[in-house]
């Protein structure tokens, strides 16, 4: 498996996003559905990784800059068939990294509180994130849990 930077024009990727985005508004009420469209995750504050399996897209994963010290995670999605493999723990080492290296000092995300979401939320928290409130353009919503992990001490923070 392979972890590249995409830039979101291959036929595959754009199926796969597609998939995504009908599964969380099929799972998720419209006014509480977070996940980005195609456009929105070729907006240049955005960065997108994909996972490929001889070929095959078999994940996908992304940061959105909030602001220099602060991303959020975006669009995480491992396939169907491929649920439970180890892909979404090898994306968010990837994203943790590649935050780091970019000078981030805090990752947060949004996700669902439905059951279906449980195992992200585990994910996550395996992964040191922690509940926390809404951060960026978000609202209080009882369809979603808010999650951060700080990376480092932000520029200028006196220890």
């Amino acid at each position: 498996m392979q972890i590249t930077l995409d830039d979101l024009s291959g036929p595959e990727i754009i199926a796969f996003l597609d998939e995504h985005v009908r599964e969380m508004r099929a799972i998720t009420p419209l006014e509480s559905k977070h996940a980005l469209g195609l456009e929105g995750l070729r907006k240049p504050e955005v960065t997108f990784w994909s996972v490929r399996d001889g070929g095959a897209v078999v994940g996908c994963g992304a940061i959105k800059a909030l602001d220099p010290d602060h991303a959020e995670i975006k669009s995480m999605r491992t396939a169907a068939s491929r649920k439970r493999s180890g892909i979404a723990s090898m994306m968010l080492t990837h994203i943790i990294a590649e935050a780091r290296q970019m000078g981030f000092s805090r990752l947060s995300l949004e996700t669902g509180s439905a059951d279906f979401f449980a195992p992200a939320r585990a994910l996550y928290a395996k992964f040191g994130f922690e509940p926390c409130p809404p951060f960026g353009d978000y609202t209080e919503d009882p369809n979603s849990v808010f999650m951060t992990r700080l990376l480092r001490e932000p520029e200028g923070h006196d220890r």
